[in-house]
């Protein structure tokens, strides 16, 4: 074997160069790439995903032409340059930019391709629409007006009007760039999507908006006329009024497009209306007029396949989406659900705390009168033991004197008996001397006479001795039913601490004032004062 033979064979590449809004690419392609490949490699290297708006344009000859995506990139008329030059254009122009278009990088690319075709007179733009569109191109690119930082002449380098504009009236550059200025400073807050978006919205109303235009003849023998194909169908205009067309076919209202040679044929709906035929110079454009801009008509068989797959694709992925739709829709319904029966447990609970607040406030309102009267009780028995405190020590002064006075009678009476026998023994003999004898009686012992004094005083102390018991005792009974109402305070007292306790932790939220304190030791010296008078009676 040869060595040649076992040399690798290279495969075979061509360079291709494709031309963004905004960015130039190149790629090296296999010689058996297709159309189909090369576009979902751009599509790919930019991020877009809504690529059915899109296509790859190139020029050939006097025309241009959008590549196929089913046929081989180098069998189809593309140029024979290295590279070879595409550019990624919008294809097929929305109805309603706000509902769909979707992706930043779509709309950024159809607003970049709209204003440049308004910039260079393809789609025809008022002067006041113009300075508006204008404004709000400057706040895309620029952000929020700032005096401070965009000085006059911020906006010479930029081009921002048409040029019929500029030349349509008598005004400087400053002066335009002053009405721009102040419709761009009304934009504040607006972002560079929002901008662009506002930009398309006000685009897509005017005439020219998605048109393309191709010159036609309706006979071989009349006056040239523009054939115009938008979203909306198929138009015929004058050559010099592409505003207001003459004749227009909407996609809805044509039943069939055919097109031979250089003869195009649209036939309506509708069979009583007429067929209307026109005829092209150029064999391209019926070509490209077909497949390229009736999508309501039927299709060249290399357009309907591109349609298929692109179609096939988005369905798969709606196919996803539904799906991940209906997952998120049964979550949110069963989100929803909890979430309502979180509701309702919440304003039962909302409900039953009201209803514990009020019973609250209302035990809240007993309990504090419950603590008015047992303070006010606990001050009645305060002033009830110092008043027995002052009756004990009045009791224990009167006994006192009382023991005193008793002690002075018997010393008294100790005195009298002495003082008694001393007079008798001294008076005696002298009444025995100068008497006449007594009768004779048995003589009176001095123990009888004595025994008579001491009784006399003996009832005396008797008597004494009685009342002293009889206040001891009347003072024991109320000492006792005093002890009973101060038992009976006390179980009280005891009763409602504990039933405070039980309900402390009901009251966390609110603060109410402590009873007036008794110091303990004042309660004690009462208390020991009354024990030590029931001990000294």
């Amino acid at each position: 074997m040869s060595i040649l033979g076992l040399k690798k064979k290279q495969p075979k590449t061509f360079k291709v160069k494709v031309s963004t809004m905004d960015a130039e690419m190149e790629f090296s392609c296999e010689v058996k790439w297709k159309g189909k490949d090369l576009f979902d490699l751009v599509c790919r290297t930019i991020g877009l995903r809504e690529t059915w708006f899109f296509g790859l344009r190139y020029t050939v000859k006097d025309t241009y032409a959008w590549l196929k995506p089913d046929k081989q990139v180098l069998d189809q008329e593309v140029p024979k340059d290295s590279p070879i030059t595409f550019h990624f254009l919008a294809k097929f122009f929305p109805e309603k930019v706000e509902d769909e278009l979707v992706q930043e990088i779509t709309q950024h690319l159809f607003f970049l391709q709209v204003k440049k075709q308004i910039l260079d007179e393809e789609i025809f733009c008022s002067p006041e629409a113009s300075v508006l569109l204008a404004s709000y191109a400057v706040q895309a690119k620029y952000g929020d007006y700032d005096p401070n930082f965009h000085k006059p002449g911020f906006l010479a380098q930029d081009e921002l009007l048409p040029k019929r504009v500029l030349m349509q009236y008598q005004m400087t550059p400053d002066m335009w760039e002053e009405k721009i200025t102040a419709w761009y400073a009304e934009h504040r807050n607006i972002t560079r999507d929002e901008a662009e978006m506002e930009y398309l919205k006000i685009a897509q109303d005017l005439e020219m908006y998605g048109v393309s235009y191709f010159s036609i003849t309706q006979n071989k023998r009349d006056t040239e006329l523009l054939l115009g194909v938008d979203a909306q169908g198929l138009h015929i205009y004058s050559p010099n009024n592409k505003l207001s067309p003459n004749k227009s076919f909407p996609w809805s209202g044509i039943r069939n497009i055919s097109y031979s040679e250089k003869e195009f044929t649209i036939k309506p709906l509708d069979k009583k209306k007429e067929v209307f035929k026109f005829y092209s110079s150029q064999l391209r454009v019926n070509k490209l007029v077909s497949p390229n801009h009736c999508p309501e008509a039927e299709r060249a068989k290399e357009d309907m396949e591109r349609r298929l797959f692109q179609l096939q694709d988005e369905a798969r992925m709606a196919n996803e989406a539904l799906l991940r739709s209906e997952e998120t829709a049964d979550l949110l319904a069963e989100k929803a659900q909890i979430a309502e029966e979180e509701a309702k447990l919440l304003a039962h609970k909302a409900a039953e705390a009201e209803q514990e607040r009020q019973r609250l406030e209302v035990t809240a309102l007993k309990t504090k009168e419950e603590k008015r009267l047992m303070e006010q009780k606990m001050r009645e028995a305060e002033q009830l033991a110092v008043k027995l405190v002052e009756q004990s020590e009045r009791r224990l002064k009167e006994a006192d004197h009382l023991k005193q006075d008793l002690n002075e009678a018997k010393d008294a009476e100790r005195r009298a008996k002495q003082k008694l026998l001393e007079i008798t023994k001294t008076t005696y003999p002298l009444i025995a001397a100068y008497s006449s004898p007594p009768p004779p009686t048995e003589p009176e012992s001095p123990e009888v006479s004595s025994s008579i004094r001491m009784d006399f005083k003996d009832s005396d102390m008797k008597r004494l001795s009685m009342e002293i018991e009889r206040e001891r005792l009347e003072y024991m009974e109320k000492s006792k039913h005093l002890q009973d109402q101060l038992k009976e305070l006390k179980s009280e007292i005891e009763s409602l601490k504990l039933e405070e306790q039980q309900q402390a932790g009901l009251y966390s939220l609110r603060s109410y004032a402590e009873p007036p304190y008794v110091p303990h030791s004042n309660r004690n010296s009462a208390y020991m004062a009354q024990m030590a008078f029931y001990e000294e009676v």
